[in-house]
């Protein structure tokens, strides 16, 4: 984020031959001073260090115009400070733990400007966010103002179930490789912020780039932590809907199960299970929150699962071990229920969208493996998923030389629709059932 810096007289008095040689950047109007100063003997000395800017000699008319210097861009700090600050609801000391706030970048820029005079500048708005400079048109200005209204931290998808997120053997084309695809003109890709299984469908997160990963990765941390420590926060909430074979005891409750990893095959895979103690290192506590929306007479149970800790195949084994009723579609942990699996059949009222398969790139293909199939997809899926919007907090790092406050950060609610095969079998559970 480049600053643009509104001087008064002041600040020109201050600044005069101080500044480098012109770079083509916004001035201010009525100081003479920054488009001089640019003699030989100082320009090496100075091009060292950012300073404040001015256009070049000769467009005094020019300069006249706009009362703004651009500085350097300024890169925000400390994410992960910021993303426990998030977590924690309020101020977290993000400014103790970063080693530059916008004041700080401000006074490195123009180090002859007092500290007083640029805290003023910033207490009277006189430093904001460039968005459109002296060269801008308006037709820029407009198209970069709408960019802008975009999130610009965060990018969100659907992931169709049988898409990896990330490459491995055998695996040509994942999320992770073809994440560059939402960002072409960046050398920035995006990357993965969270895991989603191969064959689990639904809202997948990605940070736009390494800083707002890095936030965003530290948030997902916190939420794990805090629900350890029987907090109540809950900044990031995600749901989860499943059909299950069987009905839980209980229409709802909370799953408190430490999760280890098993060696099968002789070490060459692994599976997680329940373990009734948490004390030896390799187990990982881990808590969900369920609660039954249907129970089908078929048999079958749709439930809502809210992870409250982010473990590998968390809901997959606490729905099979702990509250008995595997997933529909999950032979890991599930295989035992689907030995004597029948599926059900196809009523006649059904809507034959449903029933057509279609092919989308990468070798992927949507329709099929509803409880109407000799052996159904996995049905899980990330329903939505609550998050704040971080690109305000990098903002707000930004905007001064205090602890920024996000007890008031605008939440981020992410839906995404169920897949066609778990839509089929909810619309052929209802038919039956009527």
């Amino acid at each position: 984020m480049a600053a643009l810096l509104h001087l008064r007289r002041r600040a020109s008095a201050v600044l005069a031959g101080v500044a480098p040689k012109p770079q083509g950047l916004a001035t201010a109007p009525r100081h003479s001073a920054l488009g001089t100063g640019d003699g030989d003997g100082e320009a090496g000395e100075r091009s060292k260090n950012p300073r404040c800017t001015g256009d070049g000699d000769g467009e005094a008319g020019e300069r006249s115009k706009n009362p703004w210097v651009q500085l350097p861009p300024f890169a925000p700090l400390d994410a992960v400070a910021a993303a426990r600050a998030i977590s924690r609801g309020g101020c977290g000391g993000v400014g103790a733990g970063a080693n530059a706030t916008a004041i700080r970048w401000v006074r490195r820029c123009c180090p002859h400007l007092p500290t007083s005079l640029v805290q003023k500048l910033f207490r009277l708005r006189k430093v904001k966010k460039n968005i459109v400079t002296a060269e801008t048109s308006s037709a820029d200005a407009s198209a970069e103002q709408h960019r802008l209204r975009r999130d610009e931290a965060i990018i969100v998808v659907n992931k169709p179930p049988g898409m990896p997120v990330q490459g491995g053997v055998g695996i040509k084309n994942s999320i992770d490789v073809l994440a560059s695809i939402f960002e072409e003109n960046s050398s920035d890709a995006p990357r993965l912020v969270h895991r989603l299984d191969r064959d689990c469908s639904g809202v997948l997160v990605l940070g736009r780039n390494q800083l707002s990963t890095t936030m965003l990765h530290a948030i997902f941390r916190e939420k794990t932590a805090d629900a350890l420590a029987d907090g109540t926060q809950q900044v990031l909430q995600r749901k989860y809907v499943a059909l299950v074979i069987g009905t839980p005891r209980h229409p709802k409750g909370l799953l408190s199960a430490p999760l280890a990893k098993v060696p099968v095959q002789d070490g060459k895979s692994e599976r997680l299970t329940v373990r009734a103690s948490s004390n030896a290192a390799s187990v990982q506590d881990a808590l969900t929150e369920y609660r039954v929306i249907e129970s089908c007479p078929q048999g079958y149970t749709w439930l809502e699962l809210f992870p409250r800790t982010g473990r590998k195949h968390q809901l997959r084994v606490h729905c099979a071990e702990v509250l008995g009723t595997p997933i529909v579609g999950d032979y890991k942990y599930g295989r035992q229920a689907h030995q004597n699996w029948m599926p059900l059949p196809l009523p006649r009222t059904i809507d034959e969208e449903l029933l057509r398969k279609r092919k989308l790139p990468f070798g992927l293909i949507v329709g099929g493996g509803s409880i109407a199939e000799e052996q159904p997809q996995l049905h899980l899926h990330c329903k939505q998923m609550v998050l704040p919007d971080i690109s305000v907090a990098v903002h707000r790092q930004q905007s001064s030389d205090v602890d920024p406050d996000f007890s008031y950060l605008e939440k981020l609610n992410f839906v995404a629709p169920l897949p066609l095969h778990m839509r089929l079998s909810w619309e052929i559970l209802k038919s039956v059932k009527m």
